[in-house]
């Protein structure tokens, strides 16, 4: 049985020897020998023994810890390369221990595993390299699977008896779409004027209904945004980029941190929303500071950042801050959202939304491009190269395939000052404005190179003005359709022509159809749906608006709307709204304006900031069902022009009603003041000493008599023979 060590003094030691018999002179203690390890509590004071220091805490845990699986299997000759790489990779994310690296081997072949462990400085850093680089594509073979090393541990521990999951009862979220089942087929539009106010356009009634009012004073920092489909609202903060959207309440859905935020984007299928901020560095001599984030709009998870300096995301070759246009980032056609770009120098960056690389791992590069638009509807990238070395490099125009950076067609322009690009929204065809110099190289005259996307071959046409000479103020396509429009000439009193891109069944031939003479306009803006177009003149050209039929080449309607600002159709094409933001101090407000160009109502607002329609998503319909719709329109316009009297009834009955109940008014105002005056009528004949007053004496006092007068007007001599 062990017993514990008591440590006795010197004298208490010689006592205890003595009383047992034991003479200590006798004894040598050096020749004791003790067990191993165990002093018996008697501490040595020999100075030269080194004592142990205390012993180090350790971290317990792995949670700096990942583990990156599905990686190549490789022998000892391409491991170090292989090292190499994964290195490379995640020493963006954070830093690496020393020796924090690890691929075990298979001891009987010495290849990899095809896994390895990376151990960081702190687990915030290992958090943030698996959410960065789970889905890595190294290759078309080896996409990264990542794991914390503790979530391993805790999956081996997983108890091997079934539990059964807890089944919440379900609750429905709100209706994102609801706005969409109106009954009235109305759409809806928001507006900022101090606060944000979101109202049905109720053209029958003639007058908006309101929607959402919000109860904070502005609802945002900045100003609002309409996501591409309509489903959500979006809000900017100094904190983030909120969205909103509901049945009628307008809930918060989702909140995106990002500090300092001024703008944000949707993609084209709202899937993600682009965020950026830039910030003043506090060296003058230091250029500003950009920050990008992109967020899943449904999981909230910000899918990949972006940071650098302006000089980064300058447009094309140019620098500074006057460099970058936003937004930054353009997405390609469609709503599967696969593929992003931006433009940088020599190069044009696009990414993959699936791993949110780029593409092959590397940018296209092209040396000089300025410019780059996608198809509305398809991975096709145009882009813009300048003219260089004084003429000897001609300017081009490129359409490239994405994702395999194929050129599909090009065209070398040459004498070229600068180009402008347009898609049709079909993706159809694509307008490529171009500059020429003349012979002299002092000026300049303005011609078209029309790209046939869908055709083969992609064949291209030049369409030059009458007058070439011609200053080209506006440029629009037509939606979904073969026309365009062009303003041109000498303010301000330009002409306006209209172009088509189909003649008589013949698919390879521009022609114009017709052409509008001093027009007061300086933009073109076509219904969603095609056929009718405002042309309008905004700002200093005080508001001038004329509504025109392309299909008839008829103006339907001529209107005012002094000191217009923007114009915008509802996304059906019925109506058109007009309005005068705070670019302008006085005339704020808004009108809405039927298709042809009558005038609905107006409404006032002070401090007008926004005006915007609520997007619709594509019709879910078929083209069939669709073209089935038209040619029964008659049968189903029966039914709407009904209804549409009986407002219009209603619209009379309440005017009637009203005019009755102004009428009842007034009377009952004047017979009261008749009873009040035939009271005091004693009180006014005592005051006049009994002389009547006002009107009652004064058939006494005057008697109308009718008098004949004759005047000469006018003497004619005729001498007759």
């Amino acid at each position: 049985m062990a017993t514990a060590a008591v440590a006795l003094s010197m004298s208490e030691i010689e006592t205890k020897a003595m009383n047992i018999g034991i003479d200590l002179s006798k004894i040598d203690f050096d020749k004791i020998l003790l067990p191993p390890g165990e002093d018996f509590g008697i501490k040595s004071d020999d100075k030269d023994i080194l004592h142990e220091e205390e012993p180090q805490e350790f971290e317990t845990g792995y949670g700096n810890v990942i583990v990156v699986d599905n990686l190549p299997l490789v022998s000892p000759e391409k491991f170090t390369k292989l090292e190499g790489v994964i290195h490379k990779i995640y020493s963006q994310t954070g830093v690496i221990k020393e020796g924090g690296l690890w691929m075990p081997l298979n001891p009987d072949t010495n290849m990899t595993l095809g896994y390895c462990f990376i151990e960081f400085n702190t687990a915030q850093e290992a958090k943030e390299a698996k959410e960065k680089t789970d889905g890595y594509k190294l290759d078309k073979s080896h996409i990264f699977v990542v794991d914390m090393f503790d979530d391993i541990e805790r999956y081996m521990n997983v108890s091997d008896e079934c539990t059964p999951a807890e089944i919440k009862p379900y609750e429905a979220g709100d209706h994102l779409q609801h706005w969409l089942t109106d009954e009235k087929a109305r759409d809806q539009f928001a507006i900022r004027a101090g606060t944000v106010e979101i109202f049905w356009n109720d053209a029958r009634q003639l007058r908006p209904d309101p929607v959402y009012q919000c109860q904070y004073w502005t609802w945002t920092d900045s100003f609002v945004h309409w996501s591409p489909l309509g489903t959500y609202l979006a809000t900017v903060h100094r904190q983030g980029a909120a969205i909103w959207g509901g049945k009628s309440t307008f809930n918060r859905i989702h909140m995106f941190p990002h500090n300092q935020a001024k703008h944000i984007d949707f993609s084209p299928g709202e899937r993600f929303l682009v965020t950026y901020s830039s910030q003043e560095p506090s060296n003058p001599r230091d250029t500003h500071r950009v920050v990008l984030n992109i967020f899943d709009l449904r999981t909230r998870k910000l899918m990949r950042d972006f940071k650098g300096s302006v000089d980064d995301f300058a447009t094309g070759c140019s620098g500074g801050l006057s460099g970058i246009s936003w937004p930054i980032f353009k997405w390609s056609g469609g709503k599967e959202d696969k593929y992003f770009a931006r433009i940088g120098k020599n190069a044009i960056y696009v990414y993959e939304t699936e791993t949110f690389i780029l593409v092959d791992k590397k940018s296209y590069k092209v040396d000089n491009v300025v410019d780059f638009s996608w198809s509305p509807t398809d991975s096709i990238l145009a882009l813009f190269v300048p003219e260089l070395g004084g003429g000897n490099q001609p300017a081009r125009v490129s359409l490239v395939q994405m994702p395999g950076k194929v050129e599909l067609r090009q065209k070398n322009l040459f004498s070229v000052s600068d180009c402008k690009m347009y898609w049709q929204s079909n993706g159809e065809y694509l307008a490529v404005k171009v500059d020429w110099y003349t012979k002299t190289k002092k000026s300049t005259y303005t011609g078209f190179e029309l790209f046939r996307i869908k055709e083969r071959d992609i064949p291209i046409e030049v369409l030059e003005l009458d007058n070439k000479n011609d200053k080209i103020i506006a440029f629009a396509w037509e939606p979904k359709g073969h026309r365009f429009a062009v303003i041109h000439g000498d303010e301000p009193r330009p002409d306006v022509s209209f172009y088509s891109m189909k003649t008589g069944g013949i698919t390879s031939r521009v022609s114009k159809l017709t052409t509008l003479k001093a027009k007061q306009a300086n933009a073109l803006i076509w219904s969603p749906a095609g056929r009718f177009i405002v042309l309008a003149g905004l700002k200093g050209f005080n508001g001038q608006l004329e509504f025109y039929n392309v299909d008839d080449l008829e103006t339907m309607a001529t209107g005012e709307h002094f000191k217009c600002t923007d114009i915008d159709w509802d996304p059906t094409g019925r109506y058109v709204a007009t309005a005068v933001t705070s670019v302008h101090e006085m005339e704020n407000g808004f009108h809405i304006w039927s298709f042809n160009g009558k005038l609905l109502y107006r409404i006032p607002k002070d401090h007008l900031f926004q005006f915007q329609w609520r997007p619709r998503p594509p019709s879910l319909l078929s083209p069939k069902k669709e073209e089935e719709i038209s040619r029964n329109l008659p049968k189903y316009s029966k039914k709407y022009e009904a209804e549409d009297q009986d407002v219009s009834l209603a619209l009379s009955e309440q005017d009637r009603k009203k005019r009755r109940s102004l009428q009842e008014e007034w009377e009952t105002w004047t017979a009261h003041w008749k009873q009040y005056h035939e009271e005091e009528r004693e009180l006014r004949l005592q005051l006049r000493d009994g002389e009547p007053s006002d009107d009652e004496g004064s058939q006494e006092q005057y008697e109308a008599k009718e008098v004949e007068a004759e005047e000469v007007l006018d003497v004619h001599v005729e001498i007759v023979d």
